[in-house]
């Protein structure tokens, strides 16, 4: 599906990983096997974006740095765009961009509501409500399998446990997709900024409300909830809130379209999953690693740090490219090979260590429902034109994909 994907030039000094074109022109599987081979610890040069900063594209240093809390901090912003500003409006009231003791008194409060134990009951709804649209898809034929299926599972689900109104999530599915990426070059980044201030407004009264007339939702308990006795401010339950439906609704997309794809072009794999050779839980954890839909996050130096031969001063903005570590030779085998059945698999696509992400379950349970839908429901999977790729160096996927799904002929007969 790729459109004459180019090679990076002789030399990686002339690759700009701050241009989200980068992301749609170059052959990014050469390009990172580059980086981790060549320069595994990378000085980006300085852009009319921003500052330079270091490229880390292997899964050990990934990995390490993940973990590394003490002398690296995600409180300056934890994506590039941002840390190349210098700052992040949410440093210190969203999880996210909040080190030390108190990042852990958040995390564990927001746990309370996302543990896999109180989510228990929310997975048979994923799966019925998943089931469905796929049961909707197929009577389509033809159909943009971004809008009509992918787009309506996580926000549901993060919606029902925020208790936002069933009106509100087409457009906040619109917004969080503008938020973190553009549709094309032809959108502004100042439209990604007002989508995020919209987000952020939409929050401010749902919480207002929330906090007056609480219910058993999230956002009533982040609204109602005490750290040492305090209320949480307005703006760390706003910016969470904010987080929690990014975070929630765009990686389970984005993994959904790109793991269709995926299946569509390998077609062994489809009847893997259809013959039971590969299991749902295996399948589930390739689509996500495979797709990797956060392709980095960031951190800024607190103080020098030798990592291999060079060193990084207190001060510098590092990237660390999952999109790169995923497909690490040193760990996966055969890393370019999409493989359902692939174990152990230890990806990163959810970050690692300290941050790793809240949503993660949840995460797992929407590409795992889709997968077993598919598996149940669909036939044959056919695509019906390329698939539509968001401009963005941040979020690996698609705005659009039109598809042809043919249904199980028992799925027909009982539909009938």
């Amino acid at each position: 599906m790729n459109h004459q994907l180019r090679s990076p030039a002789g030399d990686l000094e002339t690759v700009d990983l701050t241009d989200p074109q980068t992301f749609l022109d170059v052959d990014l599987a050469d390009m990172w096997r580059r980086f981790r081979t060549e320069q595994p610890v990378f000085r980006h040069r300085a852009t009319e974006r921003g500052p330079a900063f270091w490229v880390i594209s292997s899964y050990a240093d990934v990995v390490a740095l993940y973990r590394d809390n003490k002398r690296f901090t995600s409180e300056q912003g934890n994506v590039l765009a941002t840390l190349l500003q210098g700052e992040d409006s949410a440093s210190r009231k969203m999880l996210a961009v909040t080190d030390g003791p108190r990042h852990r008194e958040i995390r564990n409060l927001m746990l309370k509501s996302f543990s896999p134990h109180v989510l228990e009951p929310v997975v048979a709804g994923v799966h019925e409500r998943t089931r469905q649209l796929v049961a909707e898809a197929l009577a389509h034929g033809e159909l943009d399998f971004v809008s009509d299926v992918a787009d309506q599972i996580p926000i549901n689900t993060i919606g029902d446990l925020m208790d936002v109104p069933r009106e509100d999530r087409e457009q906040l599915v619109a917004w969080n997709t503008q938020t973190l990426s553009r549709h094309s070059a032809e959108d502004s980044e100042m439209d990604e900024w007002m989508a995020r201030n919209e987000i952020l407004m939409y929050f401010s009264e749902l919480a207002a409300k929330r906090r007056r007339h609480p219910g058993d939702d999230v956002i009533s308990a982040l609204a109602t909830a005490t750290v040492d006795g305090e209320l949480l401010t307005e703006d760390e339950v706003v910016f969470n809130c904010y987080s929690l439906i990014l975070g929630g609704d765009e990686s389970s997309r984005m993994s959904s379209v790109g793991g269709l794809i995926a299946l569509a072009e390998n077609p062994g794999q489809w009847h893997a999953l259809k013959s039971g050779e590969a299991g749902l839980d295996s399948a589930t954890e390739e689509v996500l690693r495979w797709t990797t839909p956060a392709m980095h996050f960031g951190r800024r130096a607190l103080v020098d740090v030798t990592l291999r031969d060079r060193t990084i001063e207190a001060g510098d903005v590092v990237t660390l490219w999952n999109s790169s570590a995923n497909f690490d030779e040193s760990v996966f085998e055969t890393p370019h090979v999409f493989d359902l059945a692939r174990t152990p698999n230890k990806h990163v696509a959810f970050g690692y260590g300290p941050h790793f992400c809240l949503g993660a379950f949840l995460g797992r349970v929407h590409v795992n429902a889709l997968l077993a839908a598919l598996r149940s429901q669909v036939a044959d999977i056919k695509l019906a034109g390329p698939p539509t790729r968001l401009f963005s160096n941040f979020v690996d996927g698609y705005s659009g994909l039109p598809v042809v799904l043919t249904p199980e002929p028992s799925t027909e007969r009982s539909a009938a």
